[in-house]
Formats: C-alpha cells, structure tokens, sequence
C-alpha cells in the first residue's frame, strides 16, 4: 500500500536498529500514540525493528528479540466497543462499527506477522550481516483487516548502493531453504518485490529492499489512525466499499489502498470543524523526510493529543466524504494534499498535467494516483462516488452499497 518506494537511502546509523515500542491510546486518550524505542541492544544481532500493537486496548506490548522467547500477552480487547458508541447512535454509523470490529486486524495477527518477520531477519542476517527488516503498510500502521497481508521493508547498513533485483536474488534463493516459507517469487516491477507465503497458511508478504519512504509513511499513518476514534473505522469502510466496487486496484488503473487512505485523511482535514490535523506541518521535526531511519519511530512520540471538537457520527462523516468527491473537489484544478491539509492548486508541473487524479505523496511529494490514466477508469470513479452518496444518502443503510454480512463472513474465513 505505501508508494514513493523510488528513493533508496543507503544512509544508516552504525548503530543497531532500536526495537520499535508503540504504545497504543489508553480508554482517555484520543491523540495519536506514543511510540518509543528502548535504548539499542548490545549486540546488533539481537535487535528487532518493526514491532507494533494495532488495537484500541492501550495494552504496552513490545516484541523480544529473535533469540529470546516472548513473554505471556494478555488478550487484546479493543476498547473501540465502548468508545466509538459515542459517534454510532444512528444505523449506519452502527453498522460502520460493527463493520470495523469485525475486520480489524488482531493482536494475534499481528503477533504472527511479527513472529515471521523476527525468524526471517535472524535467517537474512546470515547472508547480509547489517540488514534490518521492518514491518510496514498496513500491518503496522493500525489500518490492516484481519485478511491483510503484510509489506517488510529490508534495510541494509552501509555506503554501498545495493542493487534490489540482485539482493532479491539471493533472498529467493535462500527462502527456498527455509522451512516456513513457500512459493517465492521475484516480481521485476519498477519497484521489485519478493512476494512470498508463510508454510501452511495464505498470510502472503512483500518484500523490498530500502524503502525508507515506507518506514517514514508507515509512522506518519500509524499516527493519523490513532488521532481521533473514528479514523481507523471510516478508513475501513472506505477501503472495503472502493474494494466492492472495483475502484481500488491501482494494477488495474483504479485507487490504490494508499491513496484512498490520504483522500480520507484529506476529507478529514478539510472539514469547516476539522477531525484532524496536518501533523507534518504542526509538527516537522517529528516527520522530518531526511530524519535517520532508526529516529524514525522516535518522532511520534512528542506529538501531544489531539482532540477535536467536531461530534459528527461515523454514518455522517462517510456520506460526507462520499459528497466531497462526488460534487465538492475539483478533480481537474485541485491536488489532494495531507501534507498541507488542504486542497493545492494544479499547477502545470510535469507531476500534476494532464492527470486525472491529483493526490500528493506526504514525503516525496509525488502523485500516488498516477496509476488512474485513463478517462474512462476516471469517470468510472466518479460516477462511483456519485452513485453510492446518492443511494446512502436516501437510505442510510451500508447494506444499500456494501454487503456487510458477506464481507464480515469472508474476512472471518480468510485466518
């Protein structure tokens, strides 16, 4: 889900990684969480990167190493049950929850994606002593379903420029020895990927070498989704309706998961009450684009919390959101911006003419949508959003654009 995977950074601390320690919002906190790392471990392969809670529990977990063994965690109950009553009084607000409860990634998922990932950074660094492999997208950012699959991130120490496909190479060829991984396979994308499956199960990873932009989203988006209740629950009703309704496939010319997540964040920004904040421009040095990868989950943390006065329900807030793109954004002079908080003018620069759809990357500023090119997938969109507010709007029934019941039997089947 996360893009500008262009950029490849090489620079990296000499230090190990820090293990990642994300603490999520207790029953009273509506800001973002604090995210701390421990001071680094004495001995650079005992370090874990990547590690991460994504329920409303506010339950401090944090993974050990490789070599130890992980300690007793209490069950994770999300407090989203209690909490988010407060913006469901109406039916559709309702179900939207209930949507949410349903589908949202466990502590349990997590832990098994986190298990996978701890083994194989243990096995990688055999062959590349430095590497650090961290946990991205979805999984990590509090935005991941029960049936989301998991992006890793592997970093490698040094000056030297490595070369992804031939890193990838040797990573296919050593998890073809590995007894818990199955059906590898490069992918030589502008953007190559080892796509590969845990033994025994359909929890499917993609990996790619230095994508540090991705490490940065994946905390700038963890801590959008814990900024106010309702963001985790609106996120996943919209990607689950745009999933339903065949606009969100970017290999097929449509959204992808990313940019739908920014034009939600973008909606919410943009309000007359804003539910959310620009967190990049009240706070740049906690998101600052050349800040040392092993900083990166430092910056979070000294963000307060932030509480809006804006009340609308859920059902409210989707129909609005629905409405916004239907008939308010000007699709053909206006750049989605999360950065800015608001809407930017097209200019004529070689990333904004003659795209159909406009959506700023938060850190490397280019457009995430250029995957919609072509006028009919455009207007297909459109007429999609167009469509669904119109018939939301009269019934106030999820049931009336998404199959609810069938999306919470498949999700529940999928682990």
């Amino acid at each position: 889900m996360i893009n500008g995977r262009k950029r490849q950074n090489d620079e990296y601390s000499p230090r190990a990684v820090k293990r990642q320690r994300l603490d999520s919002p207790s029953h009273t906190r509506i800001g973002p969480p604090l995210i701390r790392a421990p001071p680094p471990p004495r001995h650079p392969d005992h370090a874990v990167a990547g590690s991460s809670t994504s329920s409303f529990s506010g339950f401090d977990h944090s993974y050990p190493s490789p070599h130890s063994h992980p300690r007793p965690q209490e069950p994770a109950v999300p407090e989203s049950s209690n909490s988010l009553q407060a913006y469901a009084k109406d039916k559709l607000s309702g179900q939207m929850v209930e949507l949410f409860e349903a589908c949202q990634q466990q502590t349990s998922d997590l832990d098994r994606k986190e298990r996978c990932r701890a083994r194989l950074q243990q096995d990688i660094q055999r062959v590349y002593a430095v590497a650090r492999l961290y946990l991205t997208g979805s999984s990590m950012n509090g935005l991941g379903c029960r049936s989301s699959d998991a992006d890793l991130c592997l970093v490698l120490k040094g000056n030297k420029r490595h070369d992804p496909i031939q890193v990838l190479s040797v990573l296919q060829r050593l998890f073809r020895s590995l007894s818990y991984v199955e059906r590898t396979h490069l992918i030589r994308a502008k953007v190559p990927i080892l796509r590969f499956r845990e033994r025994g199960s359909d929890l499917e990873f993609d990996l790619n070498i230095n994508n540090t932009v991705g490490i940065r989203n994946t905390f700038l988006l963890r801590s959008y989704a814990y900024a106010d209740l309702r963001v985790r629950p609106m996120i996943l009703v919209v990607k689950k309706w745009a999933r339903h309704n065949q606009i969100n496939d970017a290999s097929k010319g449509t959204l992808s998961s990313y940019t739908l997540v920014l034009m939600v964040l973008h909606y919410l920004q943009t309000l007359n009450d804003p539910v959310l904040p620009s967190l990049q421009r009240d706070y740049p040095e906690c998101f600052n684009p050349v800040m040392d990868i092993d900083m990166v989950p430092e910056g979070p943390k000294h963000i307060p919390p932030y509480v809006s006065t804006n009340q609308s329900s859920l059902g409210e807030l989707f129909i609005g959101f629905l409405k916004y793109y239907a008939t308010d954004f000007r699709w053909d002079k206006q750049v989605i911006s999360v950065r800015e908080a608001r809407a930017l003018p097209k200019t004529s620069s070689h990333e904004w003419r003659n795209k159909y759809i406009c959506v700023e990357e938060p850190f490397e500023r280019n457009n995430v949508a250029r995957a919609v090119h072509e006028k009919i997938k455009f207007n297909a969109i459109k007429t999609q959003f167009a469509e669904s507010c119109r018939i939301l709007h009269g019934r106030k029934d999820l049931n009336s654009i998404l199959p609810v019941r069938a999306i919470i039997n498949k999700e529940s089947s999928r682990r």
